[in-house]
């Protein structure tokens, strides 16, 4: 019992410290998700956290706060997804309160908005930096790169939900099809491979 609830404070303590860095919301949390819960603890792999955010995306809410809940699920059950969830909304909650009072009296200052146009580009190199980092464990094969290429200009006219879910029955009926014509499918890429052959796929 005294584990558990030590693992569940170190899923709360490890949102809590992930929390107040990540400017620019969920997608930029997932350098530092890798960082601190695959590489640190190693409580998941990277292809799991790649389908946390598939999933996070899906559901309704804050892509931060949805990928926080589902991995402390996962790794503590519902005391984990509660803690998780803590930890990543009560920094935020009080950056946002102090700063919308501060705001008030600083809005004009023209220091103030030069820092916010260098945020905004750094947030901009950690959404990049991101989607680099899960296209390592999601740009598996011929199909999903299709799947991604088609993606992009799909989202300029579709909401991102209807993209998820067309890219699910895609996967779906193309690893059927794959089975029953005798392909060997595979879901991960060998860990040996990941930096050294990123742009060489399977057929």
């Amino acid at each position: 019992m005294k584990e558990e609830w030590k693992k569940v404070f170190h899923i709360f303590w490890a949102f809590l410290k992930i929390s107040p860095v990540t400017f620019g919301g969920g997608y930029a949390m997932i350098p530092l998700i890798e960082k601190e819960i695959v590489e640190k603890r190693k409580w998941l792999k990277k292809e799991e956290v790649t389908d946390v955010l598939a999933l996070s995306q899906s559901v309704p809410g804050a892509v931060a706060v949805n990928s926080a809940t589902f991995i402390g699920q996962r790794v503590g059950g519902v005391k984990g997804l509660i803690a998780a969830a803590l930890g990543v909304s009560l920094p935020t909650f009080g950056i946002i309160l102090a700063l919308g009072i501060l705001y008030i009296f600083i809005q004009d200052n023209p220091k103030v908005e030069a820092a916010f146009m260098a945020i905004r580009a750094s947030v901009v190199a950690l959404i990049l930096y991101a989607a680099i980092k899960v296209s390592r464990t999601a740009l598996l094969d011929k199909t999903t790169i299709a799947i991604f290429i088609v993606g992009i200009p799909l989202l300029f006219l579709f909401h991102p939900i209807l993209i998820i879910l067309l890219g699910g029955i895609i996967g779906i009926a193309v690893v059927s099809i794959k089975k029953r014509l005798g392909y060997t499918v595979t879901f991960e890429k060998e860990e040996e491979d990941e930096e050294d052959k990123y742009w060489h796929y399977m057929i």
